[in-house]
């Protein structure tokens, strides 16, 4: 059966990566190597790190896409250093429960973890108050992943292209409603953007998470989504729903016959970050050593087409340059924060 009049086709050419592929990849760390008496003192000055295992906190829920993306990174790592990289799932709080374990962890360098746009851009105006301070807190080494977010309709919906979503949402203002994985994420940004540059009323159904949230978009209460791509695309292509459009600012190699949402609302950008960063005070002797291991992890042609398979973009910063688009990024959505009237005491 041939796609209806207008729909973007979503072409095949690089689904998720294959079972034995990602754990190959998990699976790749090397054991670690005795510590005896004559390294130590290299150890604790940071000039021979790693020398033991390392734990990675993600500080969100095991199965999503940023457990899958962390797990391929912290193999690299191992791979690359000789030494485990161990994830450690420590969700609760929109991630903030795992940032505040990383931030009170010590400064020795053996205790890593995610940074993303939830807990180092949105929460600071999002939140009433934190228990950490997301400027302050933290040693930031690189940025990791760069993910659009993917527009998609439930395909009972009339519109197969972002043109005719837009005129449908305008003449029907507060008809229709869009669900979320919860207040202050990025698919909830995603779509009080839309609904400011379009200027209607569209509802918003936060959910705890972006599963739940898929579920009611099939079954038809609630209309559209803009959730990270990884998460939307298999169903896209499995037609069980509609994909309009990526809110990155270029199209995405997962799916690129598919527009970005700035071709027809110029400005309109939404994408989520991931980036490694570890308690404030770490020795500069490892977080350069940790730099050059980063850029040769997320550089590596393979984590690379990893990373592009689950429509995620590898994303290598300098220290310096993560702690200044950090601050670029809380000061950029906090507009939009507060405009949604989004807050959390």
């Amino acid at each position: 059966m041939g796609k209806p009049p207008g729909c973007t086709a979503i072409k095949p050419g690089s689904g998720p990566m294959s079972r034995r592929a990602t754990l190959s990849m998990v699976a790749g760390g090397l054991a670690a190597p005795i510590v005896g008496p004559s390294t130590r003192g290299h150890a604790q000055s940071g000039a021979d790190w790693p020398t033991r295992s390392v734990r990675y906190i993600n500080i969100f829920p095991p199965g999503g896409a940023t457990d899958t993306l962390s797990r391929l990174y912290c193999a690299k790592m191992s791979e690359i250093t000789g030494q485990q990289f161990v994830v450690e799932n420590r969700s609760g709080s929109g991630g903030n429960v795992g940032v505040d374990a990383i931030a009170k962890s010590p400064p020795d360098g053996y205790t890593i973890g995610l940074g993303s746009i939830a807990s180092h851009a949105i929460a600071p105006t999002l939140y009433a108050s934190l228990p950490f301070n997301p400027a302050q807190d933290f040693t930031f080494i690189s940025g990791l992943w760069q993910l659009p977010n993917l527009l998609v309709v439930n395909n009972d919906l009339p519109a197969r292209s972002v043109p005719e979503l837009i005129a449908l949402l305008k003449a029907n203002p507060g008809k229709y409603a869009y669900g979320s994985s919860g207040i202050g994420t990025t698919p909830h940004l995603s779509g009080e953007l839309l609904k400011q540059m379009v200027g209607t009323n569209i509802l918003h159904v936060p959910y705890r998470g972006g599963a739940p949230a898929l579920l009611d978009l099939l079954a038809g209460r609630v209309h559209l989504i803009m959730d990270n791509i990884p998460g939307l695309l298999p169903t896209a292509r499995e037609g069980r729903i509609r994909a309009l459009a990526v809110t990155g600012p270029q199209r995405s190699a997962a799916a690129p016959d598919l527009p970005t949402m700035s071709e027809f609302l110029p400005g309109f950008e939404i994408t989520s970050w991931g980036a490694v960063c570890s308690p404030a005070g770490i020795p500069e002797p490892i977080v350069k050593r940790h730099s050059t291991f980063a850029k040769q992890a997320l550089e590596s042609p393979d984590l690379v087409r990893s990373f592009q398979e689950l429509g995620a973009k590898s994303w290598w910063t300098t220290p310096a340059e993560l702690v200044a688009f950090r601050a670029s990024e809380e000061a950029r959505l906090a507009p939009l924060i507060r405009a949604s009237g989004a807050r959390v005491e």
